[in-house]
Order: C-alpha cells, then sequence, then structure tokens
C-alpha cells in the first residue's frame, strides 16, 4: 500500500494519521514505534530510521496531550496570521475570535511574519497540541506543513487567497484579479504612466505582476516597480516613492500593496510639494479603518475581512460539531474605493 493510499485510509476513517499507521508503515510494532519517539536510545539503529522515515513520509506529528484526553475535543481554534501591527488582517481576526468565543470557543494566535519557516515551526507545534480547527492567512504551499497538515486530519480554512487546489476549505479573493482590476481602473481615470510599491511577499508579487500586465495589454509602457523588501512601514512608502520618481519621474499613478505604504508615498508626495491626485494618484490596499479619514482620503482596495472571519469560523466549527459544510470554497471578491487619492 501506498503512503498516498495510506493516507486517504486513515483521513476517511479515524481522521488522522495514527502511530498504529507509521508502525505499518515501517514494519515494526507500534510500541517500537512509540519507543523512537519517546526513548529513541532503546530502539535498533536499523527500526530507528524505518520508523523516522515513515513519520516523514505521512507527515505524522505525535499528540503531546495525554493519551486520555487525545479523543476529546479542545474546543481551541488556531490561526496563523503574518502580522496583527498596523495589519489589514485585525478585522479578520477580530471577526474570527467574536464568532468563536459566541459558540464556546477559543482562540489562539501565532505570527509567522511572513516567513514561511516560521510558519512551518508555528503549524508543527500546533498540529501537536490538536485543536479543533486551523485558520491560515494565505495559501499553504507544497512542503512539510502541508503534508502534516493533511495526515492529521485537523479541519483546516485557508483565507485571503484562492487556489484550485485547498487543503480542505477555503474563503478568499483573487489577488491577480485585484492587480488587474487595479491598473484598469486607473487607465480609465486617464492615468498612462503606471507605478508600483510593493512589499516583498508572493501574495503582492501576484498582484503587481497582474497590475503590470494590464498595463502592458493596454498598450503601456513597463511599470515601475519598487519592491520595498519585508519592510512595510510608513517610512518605507517615503523612501519608495522617492526610489519611483528618481527612476521615473513622469509617473502618474501608484498601486501601493497596502495602506501604510501608500500612505507614505502620499506623505512624500505632499513634502515634495507633488499635488494628488493632480500630478499623481495613489491607490492602497486593505481599507484600514482611518483611511477613510485621512486628507485627501485614499483610494483603496476594500477586503470584506469581517465577512472572511465570520465564514472561517462556521466553517471551522461546523467540522468540529461533525457537521457538513455546503460551501467549502467560497470568493469573497473585493471593491475599489474610489476617493480623493484618485
Amino acid at each position: 500500500m501506498t503512503t498516498k493510499e495510506t493516507t486517504r485510509r486513515s483521513r476517511r476513517g479515524s481522521g488522522a494519521i495514527t502511530l498504529r499507521d507509521v508502525a505499518k508503515l515501517a514494519g515494526v510494532a507500534p510500541i517500537t514505534a512509540s519507543r523512537v519517539l519517546t526513548s529513541p536510545e532503546r530502539v535498533s539503529p536499523e527500526n530507528r530510521q524505518k520508523v523516522l522515515d515513515a513519520v516523514q513520509r505521512t507527515g505524522y506529528v505525535p499528540n503531546r496531550l495525554a493519551g486520555g484526553l487525545a479523543s476529546a475535543r479542545s474546543r481551541l481554534i488556531a490561526a496563523v496570521v503574518p502580522s496583527t501591527v498596523m495589519s489589514v488582517f485585525m478585522e479578520t481576526i477580530e471577526s474570527l475570535n467574536a464568532t468563536l468565543f459566541d459558540a464556546g470557543y477559543q482562540l489562539m494566535l501565532g505570527q509567522s511574519g511572513y516567513s514561511p519557516v516560521r510558519e512551518e515551526l508555528l503549524l508543527e507545534a500546533i498540529i501537536g497540541r490538536r485543536p479543533d480547527g486551523i485558520f491560515l492567512t494565505g495559501i499553504l504551499q507544497q512542503g512539510k506543513g502541508r503534508t502534516r497538515l493533511l495526515a492529521s486530519g485537523i479541519p483546516v480554512v485557508e483565507t485571503w487567497d484562492l487556489t484550485p487546489n485547498p487543503i480542505d476549505m477555503l474563503i478568499g479573493f483573487s489577488h491577480q484579479d485585484i492587480g488587474r482590476e487595479v491598473a484598469r481602473f486607473l487607465i480609465g481615470r486617464g492615468r498612462r504612466k503606471l507605478g508600483m510599491i510593493r512589499a516583498n511577499d508572493e501574495r503582492a508579487g501576484r498582484r503587481a505582476h497582474a497590475y503590470a500586465a494590464a498595463a502592458t495589454q493596454a498598450g503601456l509602457p513597463p511599470i515601475t516597480d519598487i519592491d520595498v523588501g519585508a519592510s512595510r512601514s510608513l517610512k518605507s512608502g517615503r523612501e519608495a516613492l522617492r526610489a519611483l520618481l528618481e527612476q521615473n519621474p513622469e509617473v502618474d499613478a501608484v498601486f501601493c500593496s497596502s495602506d501604510l505604504l501608500a500612505i507614505g508615498a502620499l506623505t512624500e508626495a505632499r513634502a515634495r510639494g507633488i499635488s494628488v491626485p493632480e500630478q499623481i494618484a495613489i491607490i492602497g490596499f486593505g481599507d484600514v479603518p482611518f483611511v477613510a479619514d485621512m486628507v485627501p482620503a485614499l483610494t483603496t482596495v476594500h477586503i470584506k475581512g469581517a465577512n472572511i472571519g465570520r465564514l472561517a469560523a462556521g466553517h471551522l466549527i461546523d467540522r468540529a460539531e461533525g457537521r457538513d459544510v455546503d460551501q467549502p470554497v467560497i470568493d469573497v471578491g473585493f471593491t475599489i474605493i474610489e476617493r480623493e487619492t484618485t
């Protein structure tokens, strides 16, 4: 029997890869597999390696709860988010937490800092504690973390993105569609020399690629793209607009991968005496609460963050309590909110 077949059978039955499955794949007794994970020095090197190979192939993570509690519901949902500081994800997390709390569940929150390595370590720790569900911001790429989640049998909802191959459930929107529609929005308002200011993360990269492709398709010159790296601060936005204007002084519209970067760009434009939106239009992403009250108010891409949180919580609660989810994949869409900066 292949590892894939073993995984599928186990998920249909008990819902998770067990130590017994690992032992069977390794060709050893369950007690031997257990000793490899708890007292490896008591097992021969040959059998130890067989078990470790089986663990690697199945993605099995030992349950750190007491054995008698392993089958009990924890009423705990774990969430992994890139950041919570000045974050576009805050509305989602607040809604997720409120909905879970009202249903008698607690939320455990981990921050990955946009690091795939840190995200994987967080997931390993989370899986070992066997929460009733896991909330992810973004799509988990192929790797050990994804393998372990599939093997765990724990209900998972990925959010803030779309993919044809979710781990389990998915509530999000298309970043490619956003990039394309922002370009069309700006072009429709007479902008012809487009720029981009973005953080170096995969989702922002997809928005930028679609934005550039739409500009090219419309017959415009290549966009001027400034990558600020891992920084997402107001200062980074100011420095990025400075660099963008040095490369292309004639840019008349800038799409920023976050509202905070857009505020930085707006601040730099005003410091330089550049009129917004007459000389340059600026558009952000996220629609964090205060940008509507700025002067000038910021045009941005609005995401239904609270709706994502409520839907995700409902999906996880249903699955944790043994109910089917009628619509496991939901596209919540997005809206371009036009204000004074365009």
